[in-house]
């Protein structure tokens, strides 16, 4: 499956009291779907997935995929400590139609975080998951950095399609672009070089009307008719084992080492602004990139990295998304931090 682009991990919008807006939610994936953005990750860390019971997880993968358009590929954060329990919202999350699911490290137990442990557990997982796959390493959060070593091992799992690496290591990232060269598969894609998946192939879900088009009567030579849509035209692309990152002030960085993507919560406010950076690297005007690259990269670090989650759901509020509120024990950002995230976005619209 192709990861290449751009995806916002989307956050998980809250009403005042703390329970999930769901109404607002959908209003995010819908502007989402009108953007650049290749697909959307549900449940990360920037969703606040640590922070739901196991039902609210559920909830909010089933809200989003009925809100997701069919063009974009559906990402689902399913890793939590215990492999069956990994493998259980998996199995979830594939039932509903997710295209991917993202498994985060294990780190509770850091000292027996071998490389023999992460080994079993991926395998297990990748070797029952009804989904391909990604890893998902975020050791600022976790406190664990999953080693390259470990990762080039596991890729060359046929299930295991990729990772997101948000520990803004560059020279992981090469290393692991390097290291997993050798790995050739194939994947669907759109004559426009776009991914597809199984669920952009099914038919219509019960109660949704077949897409219709009618035939001009001069064609037929007598009354118009309605045909069946023509199918999905689709190529084979071949790829690699896919490596992604999280770090928007390193992305063109992580580019020229080989990466073929990011999920990037700076993505959440400023999507547009994320993508451009993506599309004159791949047209090959690296100075545009370069420019694009240090625009947002003052608002990345501080946003994201300095005052995280509350500060960006804020700078979504100024960019015409529902950021709102975060979950307890975060706290809204106050005045002196709005005021910052004001300065840092204002110019950087969609």
């Amino acid at each position: 499956m192709l990861l290449h682009g751009i995806f916002p991990p989307v956050t998980t919008p809250f009403y005042p009291d703390g329970t999930v807006y769901f109404r607002k939610l959908e209003h995010n994936l819908d502007r989402y779907a009108k953007s650049p953005m290749a697909g959307v990750v549900v449940l990360g860390s920037t969703g606040e997935a640590i922070l739901l019971s196991d039902q609210e997880r559920r909830d909010v993968l089933k809200c989003a995929r009925a809100a997701t358009t069919r063009e974009k590929v559906l990402v689902a954060g399913t890793g939590v400590e215990s492999a069956r329990e990994t493998l259980a919202l998996t199995e979830y999350a594939a039932g509903l139609g997710y295209d991917v699911a993202m498994v985060r490290t294990p780190h509770y137990y850091k000292s027996q975080m071998q490389p023999a442990q992460m080994l079993a557990f991926y395998r297990f997982v990748c070797d029952h998951s009804p989904l391909p796959a990604m890893i998902y390493n975020f050791p600022q959060a976790t406190g664990y950095d999953i080693p390259a070593e470990v990762v080039i091992e596991l890729a060359e799992h046929p299930n295991l399609i990729g990772i997101k690496e948000s520990s803004g290591n560059l020279d992981k990232v090469k290393l692991m672009v390097e290291r997993t060269r050798h790995i050739k598969r194939q994947a669907a894609v759109t004559e426009q070089q776009q991914a597809v998946t199984a669920r952009m192939l099914a038919a219509p879900e019960p109660g949704n009307a077949p897409t219709v088009e009618f035939v001009p009567a001069q064609v037929l030579g007598g009354t118009a008719v309605a045909t069946a849509a023509p199918k999905m035209k689709t190529r084979s692309r071949e790829v690699g084992f896919q490596v992604l990152v999280g770090s928007a002030q390193t992305l063109k960085d992580s580019l020229d080492r080989g990466a073929v993507g990011a999920i990037l919560a700076f993505a959440d406010a400023a999507p547009t602004a994320c993508f451009e950076i993506l599309a004159a690297w791949k047209d090959g005007d690296m100075e545009l990139a370069a420019e694009k690259q240090k625009r947002i990269a003052e608002a990345a670090v501080a946003i994201v990295g300095k005052y995280s989650i509350p500060a960006l759901k804020y700078a979504m509020d100024l960019n015409g998304y529902f950021g709102g509120t975060p979950r307890l024990p975060l706290l809204p950002p106050n005045a002196e931090i709005k005021a910052e995230v004001e300065r840092l976005m204002a110019d950087i619209r969609n």
